[in-house]
């Protein structure tokens, strides 16, 4: 499960997970703190921000050559690229800097932190279970009309399936990213499964944005987004050479972030 649907709007499950596990820190810091009448929500803020920030930064340093090329898409989060390890460091050390000036702040703040950290790892852990599946087997046809299969694509190769559809504007954006990809990665298999629509619609859009790209497939009742548990547009899923989903992106992938995730199904699996 990749998203879940909250009225009509899919809300990524990654951004639900931190969302419970914030309230459930805040929680428990003030059930630890009610004595003394102590929150650590404001606290939990400050941490979210500079994990957010620094985060961030180390991912753009990380790809620096990638961004520079186009400065402001530095500022463009939606990318989705953050460096983990880092944003964690900022947090911690946000967490011991305002223990160590309010020394009431420590035990609520120990105690709620240890509690929402428990909170999001089982939760992420028991999607991850979920996730952690085979290539789909969802009956597919070519812009030709011939049926195609995942598995056969794949050909021994790491795999990156993009769900996508022409009226999608960040699916649009990203496309000629995925194009120039498929170009140079030729140890990567690239597959763009096409949503709910008509090869005519598929076909048309892409003979206007003149873009050259191998292993169209058509998906006209959009079962490979259910089956994956996205109901969002673009997803794009990432699959070692042994077929098991490795990594997942919802929204527009730039060309650091991309590189990003290919470098975890470029380096060999464990079975």
């Amino acid at each position: 499960m990749l998203t879940l649907n909250l009225g009509s709007l899919p809300v990524p499950i990654a951004l639900l997970l931190l969302a419970v596990a914030l309230l459930v820190a805040a929680g428990v810091g003030r059930l630890v703190g009610r004595d003394q009448q102590i929150g650590i929500g404001n606290v939990l803020g400050d941490m979210l921000w500079a994990a957010l920030l620094v985060a961030r930064i180390a991912f753009v340093a990380a790809w620096f050559d990638l961004y520079r090329k186009a400065p402001w898409s530095m500022l463009d989060i939606r990318d989705g690229g953050f460096t983990l390890w880092a944003g964690l460091l900022a947090a911690l050390g946000v967490a011991i800097w305002r223990g160590w000036r309010r020394p009431a702040l420590r035990k609520p703040l120990i105690w709620g932190v240890a509690a929402g950290v428990l909170a999001w790892g089982g939760m992420f852990g028991a999607i991850q279970t979920m996730n952690n599946a085979a290539l789909p087997q969802v009956a597919l046809t070519t812009l030709a009309g011939d049926s195609a299969d995942l598995a056969a694509l794949a050909a021994g190769k790491p795999m990156v399936v993009n769900l996508w559809a022409t009226w999608c504007p960040p699916c649009r954006r990203e496309m000629p990213v995925l194009a120039a990809a498929q170009k140079q990665e030729t140890g990567v298999s690239f597959v763009f499964v096409n949503q709910g629509e008509e090869g005519s619609t598929a076909q048309r859009y892409l003979n206007s944005e003149k873009l050259d790209l191998a292993n169209v497939l058509l998906d006209p009742g959009a079962r490979l987004g259910r089956e994956v548990g996205s109901g969002s547009l673009p997803t794009t899923l990432f699959y070692d050479t042994n077929g098991r989903l490795v990594d997942t992106h919802l929204g527009q992938l730039s060309a650091a972030s991309l590189a990003s995730k290919l470098s975890k199904i470029r380096t060999p699996q464990k079975p």
